[in-house]
């Protein structure tokens, strides 16, 4: 969801400056948390795992270019049911800095507002997880309905940021609306796969269950809170 160059620009960018800074202070309060139940290692190890895969799904993955936008499929859902939300804020901002420094240098001038995109979304599922999935459940247990919602939420504010960005930046024409609706019809596409590819990885995560491996996940993968 890479906003184009020039949609927000000039003094314009104070506010990005200043959103992007709020949204690390709450993800430095995420980190803070994840601590409290995690060791130091633990926490580096799913950072760097969660860095790597969002730059994975920016780099590698299909994307393509729609409107004031382009369309990834970031499964933010995932990597925070997989690694916890405070290495996923990690990740996220990380990953695009990483794409950012060393293969699209010319959206390093919009990551500030990119990387408030990413995640307040991500942030809101974060409160959303703990209405939605039960507190006895496990996150490998989650049904079909839960990451459904929990994607739905992720995505709609990824479209819902990127429009007010757009809005903010060009204003009310009809050209720039046009290009918004374009970019937010598309990702239907993602709101529809991304839950079957969330429970898929899920899935492939309960059979590591008893493997030694839940090191590399947050605790709450595979207990409940």
């Amino acid at each position: 969801m890479h906003i184009e160059p020039g949609v927000v620009d000039g003094a314009k960018m104070v506010l990005a400056y200043g959103t992007a800074a709020a949204a690390g202070g709450y993800s430095l309060k995420l980190v803070a948390e994840d601590l409290k139940s995690h060791s130091i290692l633990s926490f580096g190890l799913r950072s760097i795992l969660a860095v790597a895969a969002i730059f994975v799904f920016f780099e590698v993955l299909p994307h393509f270019a729609v409107g004031v936008s382009e369309v990834h499929f970031i499964l933010g859902t995932t990597i925070l049911l997989l690694l916890g939300t405070g290495p996923a804020a990690v990740g996220l901002a990380g990953g695009l800095l990483v794409q950012g420094l060393f293969f699209s240098p010319t959206d390093l001038p919009m990551y500030f507002v990119n990387v408030t995109t990413l995640l307040f979304p991500l942030f809101a599922i974060h409160a959303l997880a703990g209405r939605v999935i039960p507190a006895q459940r496990a996150y490998v247990d989650c049904s079909y309905g839960d990451v459904l919602k929990l994607s739905f939420a992720y995505q709609g504010g990824v479209v819902a940021w990127v429009a007010f960005w757009a809005i903010y930046g060009q204003g009310f024409g009809a050209e720039n609306l046009s290009a918004v609706a374009s970019f937010g019809s598309a990702y239907l596409l993602v709101v529809l796969v991304e839950p079957v590819a969330d429970l898929a990885i899920l899935a492939a995560a309960k059979l590591l269950r008893n493997s030694g491996q839940s090191g590399l996940f947050t605790q709450r993968l595979y207990n409940p809170a």
